[in-house]
């Protein structure tokens, strides 16, 4: 059902990019759209977590190299029935984590050096269980789709702007204009949404999956933490929705909260709270 309902979401993103694309260029703007959303979703699919894992210079581990992060995973993997991802350690002394991959038998989740350094096992336990239940849920490759498609209507809505519409006697100039600034905030919410959603999702799914709600709780106030006083070295904003906590949380402003992925670490405690 995860799956499906993945797919659905991928769906409905690439007609809204084709449609925009037919709206910006008439005929030929739908035909550019549907290619380029084909070699995007085809892209993101079968190489995003290869290009991700690279960008953060991210070292695969195995039982030998780290142990204790194995032994974690190992255990919770069978606990949710899951097949054991690729681990990957990632050089940066801010505790964070992600997990990435298209699908079960294809997944990887990092970790930071700093995350294993600082937090306690019972919490870098619940980090892991959270990163698994996006896996679980399919959220990777969510999140990696509906980063690609709204970045991408942006791009259209530049060019619109510039090139105007491909029907100027049938269109409205005023609706179009309307749509070019409109259509970009909008990919922006669906795109925000949709990840603030499946955090709280994840976040729920890691206290099931350990039975310890209160362990994520004090992760997540560590890693809020550590997040303010310290910034990812190679951190990206195009990918800063795949951690558990927003590498750039040091330099948020509050408006810029409003357009977080992220929920708010307090809304996350909460809901966690309710769940004990």
């Amino acid at each position: 059902m995860e799956q499906l309902k993945t797919y659905a979401l991928m769906i409905g993103l690439t007609l809204l990019f084709i449609w925009f694309g037919g709206m910006i260029a008439g005929k030929a703007g739908m035909i550019i759209a549907f290619i380029a959303a084909a070699g995007m979703n085809f892209y993101a699919y079968y190489f995003s977590d290869r290009q991700v894992l690279k960008h953060y210079h991210a070292i695969p581990v195995d039982k030998q190299h780290a142990s204790g992060l194995y032994r974690i995973v190992e255990k919770l993997t069978q606990r949710a029935g899951l097949p054991m991802p690729a681990l990957y350690i990632i050089p940066d002394e801010q505790p964070n984590a992600f997990a990435t991959g298209r699908d079960y038998d294809h997944a990887a989740v990092a970790v930071t050096e700093g995350l294993l350094q600082l937090m306690e096992e019972e919490e870098v336990e619940a980090v892991i269980a959270h990163e698994l239940s996006h896996i679980k849920h399919y959220d990777m490759l969510i999140g990696t789709v509906t980063a690609t498609i709204a970045g991408a209507i942006a791009m259209l809505a530049q060019f619109g702007m510039f090139f105007g519409g491909g029907d100027r006697e049938r269109q409205n100039p005023i609706v179009m204009i309307a749509l070019m600034l409109i259509m970009p905030l909008v990919a922006s919410i669906i795109r925000m949404t949709v990840s603030r959603n499946r955090e709280f999702m994840a976040d729920e799914g890691s206290a099931r999956m350990t039975g310890h709600p209160e362990w994520l709780q004090s992760a997540l106030k560590k890693l809020d933490s550590y997040a303010r006083g310290t910034i990812m070295h190679d951190a990206d904003p195009q990918t800063a929705h795949m951690f558990i906590i927003n590498p750039f949380t040091g330099k948020d402003m509050s408006l810029k909260q409003l357009f977080s992925t992220h929920p708010s670490t307090e809304q996350r405690i909460e809901r966690l709270e309710a769940l004990k």
